[in-house]
């Protein structure tokens, strides 16, 4: 593991750290083509610079966030993001993963994917990048 999100992961609680740990190997495991590191404060995993994936302790547990989720059509991905595509779940427990669904949904991440790498330089656009429909449209995210 990256030695910033270890550092990061060992400054949890207890629980909080189980959790931070379990999911950072089953990402890992998972996704073995992506870098990860800390961003914007977070651990975060990118396939070729793109963000995908990533978690961070917040009031109400360990987020576990697939920044095109919102497409994966997965019922426990039920915190939707606003603005983006993003969606969650909160943790605050190891019990609560279901290792099942995490690989699912990190198979997603790799195959769901919309430009958050370009997004500055396409002025707010988001595009689909890596889907396997044609069904999905730009997304203007200003």
């Amino acid at each position: 593991m990256n030695k910033d999100i270890q550092a990061y992961t060992d400054a949890q609680s207890p629980e909080d750290k189980s959790i931070c740990d379990l999911l950072a190997q089953h990402i890992s495991r998972n996704l073995p083509a992506t870098e990860n590191k800390i961003w914007h404060a977070h651990p975060v995993w990118f396939l070729d610079g793109n963000p995908i994936v990533g978690y961070s302790k917040q009031k109400a547990g360990i987020r576990l966030m697939f920044w095109s989720g919102a497409d994966f059509e997965e019922e426990k991905l039920n915190v939707i993001g606003g603005k983006f595509k993003d969606a969650s779940i909160f943790y605050n427990s190891v019990s609560e993963i279901d290792t099942d669904d995490l690989k699912r949904w990190l198979e997603k991440a790799r195959d769901i994917q919309w430009d958050y790498k370009n997004l500055v330089k396409r002025k707010g656009v988001l595009e689909p990048i890596n889907h396997k429909s044609s069904a999905f449209a730009h997304q203007n995210c200003d």
